[in-house]
């Protein structure tokens, strides 16, 4: 056994992992781990200019790898800003670790310098936290850590250790086994339960599939997809499950919710069963609870037993993981067509078009989006904010895999865009990577163009500006009498600023210029920001409005599709 100091136990702790990269800030307490960083050349250091964007950018890089992220701050302040981005880990259940240092252990609990008790703050938004109060139990903590983060329903663990137990010696013995009493995650699901999940299956003639992140996270695509074709039913997403189903089969009705396809609110509605797979039946999905289709029988599956029936009453709960549930489940049911079932689902489609670009000369966001797709492929991965430009990037891109759309759902984070498609960037080098933004919350977070230099980082930036909170705007006008109060924005010029960091920056203000913009960004080898001058008052639809039900949404009305 070798004797370290505390900072190189963690730092070893973390290559034991497989952590190799580190979303930080340094500050005081945490200088004796900075001062070991260059010991370990293996973890790469990536300087933010704001701890809420390390923590989002270790979010997107666990959405975009599927393994755990790392992010890092100091005492105080440092930590507090990670606050955030725990939280919209927490709500996503992304594998987020989180590193803080605090005061030395003679000053904790005496108001010291930059002291903040960031356990007790953050109990209520991970799934664990530790204060490390000495050096030789930094190996089982950190190892205990990133198992809580990574196992089970995913989630952020935090860390915490005084300055002076970086400091102190100990003999580094890696634990390779741990024994965790109390968190034993249930992976394969009862059998009699599935088989009770199989009958009710079997005997439906309505059922429909709402599949949630947690298919992503399970990596249960395939699963899914054979489960859906053997029985042959069809298959909504939740927003944050987009991709966990290919947008592109027979099968596929788009995603549910506020802003989810016409077809298919209406289909989860019109359900005899309705299977939920890795998903929360929350209410941004599911609209006014006590109005959701209330004939319809409810098979809950999910790795999370707290998740079962927390919402709706459930009649098969089956806990367990996705990937092995899903398997056992498609060897029970029959199969079958279905046809008069899907033959409806399609007519409704055709119907209510949710999807469809109309015609105009005006720049739209939707057009914006759709010739991304096109120019693209379909093959980019895309990092949204949150706003319209979220649900119009979840709308018009068509997403061909897992991992594809990273999103703050839960949540729902501005500002998350462009330091979660850094992380995305660096777990997915030469990947084409692009942030959607909104230039209200691209604001709260653009100082991070300066880490897209200092590494440089080929992230495209598109923002759609409109001149307003959109999303805000939208609600004042349709809810609040028109009555717009601090709903616009002044803005800089982000070309400008874009340029200051040393970056290209493009602007297109005629809808003529989105295929060209597009095509010079991508043919660009650096990063690139496009401000997308779109229209001002462009509305999202479809829309069902807060405490309605998913049968009451709302389509673009005709006046605003006549402009």
């Amino acid at each position: 056994m070798a004797r370290l100091n505390g900072a190189q136990i963690v730092l070893e702790s973390l290559q034991r992992e497989g952590i190799d990269t580190m979303f930080g800030y340094p500050g005081g307490v945490v200088l004796p781990l900075y001062d070991t960083l260059p010991q370990y050349p293996g973890i790469r250091h990536i300087l933010v200019r704001h701890e809420q964007a390390a923590a989002h950018m270790a979010d997107g890089y666990a959405r975009a790898s599927g393994r755990v992220g790392l992010c890092l701050g100091t005492s105080g302040p440092g930590a507090t800003n990670l606050v955030t981005g725990i939280c919209t880990a927490w709500m996503d259940s992304t594998p987020v670790l989180a590193l803080t240092g605090n005061v030395t252990r003679a000053l904790l609990g005496k108001d010291g310098f930059q002291e903040a008790d960031i356990t007790g703050i953050t109990q209520p938004i991970t799934k664990h936290n530790y204060l490390v109060m000495r050096a030789d139990n930094i190996a089982m903590s950190m190892r205990e850590a990133v198992h809580i983060a990574s196992t089970g329903r995913p989630g952020p663990v935090l860390v915490d250790i005084p300055k002076d137990v970086f400091q102190e010696e100990a003999e580094f013995e890696w634990p390779e086994q741990i024994n965790l009493r109390g968190y034993r995650p249930t992976t394969e699901g009862h059998a009699g339960m599935i088989k009770r999940a199989a009958k009710l299956i079997d005997e439906a003639k309505r059922p429909i599939i709402i599949s949630g992140h947690g298919i992503i996270w399970g990596d249960a695509q395939k699963e899914l997809v054979d489960l859906a074709e053997k029985a042959n039913i069809p298959v909504i997403t939740t927003f944050l499950g987009i991709g966990g189903f290919p947008e592109s089969h027979d099968l596929s009705y788009g995603w549910l919710g506020m802003h989810g396809m016409y077809y298919a609110n209406h289909a989860a509605d019109g359900a005899d069963v309705v299977i939920g797979i890795g998903m929360r039946f929350d209410d941004r999905a599911m609209g006014r609870f006590n109005a959701f289709n209330p004939n319809a029988k409810i098979i809950h599956i999910d790795i999370d037993p707290a998740e079962i029936g927390k919402n709706f009453s459930t009649a098969v709960p089956i806990v367990g993981d996705a990937k092995r549930v899903l398997p056992k489940l498609a060897a029970e049911v029959k199969e079958q067509r279905r046809p008069e079932w899907i033959r409806w689902i399609d007519q409704l489609r055709e119907d209510h078009p949710s999807l469809h670009v109309r015609e105009t000369r005006r720049m739209l966001p939707q057009y914006v989006m759709r010739t991304l797709y096109e120019e693209t492929q379909g093959n980019a991965t895309i990092a949204t904010g949150v706003g319209q430009h979220q649900m119009w990037a979840g709308q018009h891109y068509i997403y061909k895999r897992p991992r594809q759309l990273i999103s703050s759902g839960g949540l729902g984070t501005m500002g998350f865009e462009l330091p979660a498609a850094i992380g995305a960037q660096v777990a997915l080098p030469g990947q084409e990577v692009w942030a959607i933004a909104g230039d209200g919350g691209f604001q709260m977070t653009m100082q991070e163009l300066a880490v897209l230099v200092d590494e440089q980082l080929p992230v495209k930036i598109a923002i759609m500006n409109n001149g307003y909170l959109g999303m805000i705007r939208q609600w004042q006008e349709l809810f609040y009498d028109k009555n717009l109060v601090s709903a616009s924005i002044t803005q800089p010029d982000f070309c400008k600023i874009a340029e200051a960091y040393g970056i290209k920056g493009l602007r297109a203000e005629h809808k003529s210029d989105v295929p060209r913009v597009i095509q010079e960004a991508r043919e660009h080898r650096g990063p690139v920001l496009i401000d997308f001058m779109i229209d001002q008052e462009e509305n999202v639809w479809p829309m069902v409005p807060a405490g309605a039900a998913l049968s009451e949404t709302l389509e673009q009305p005709a006046s605003e599709a006549a402009r």
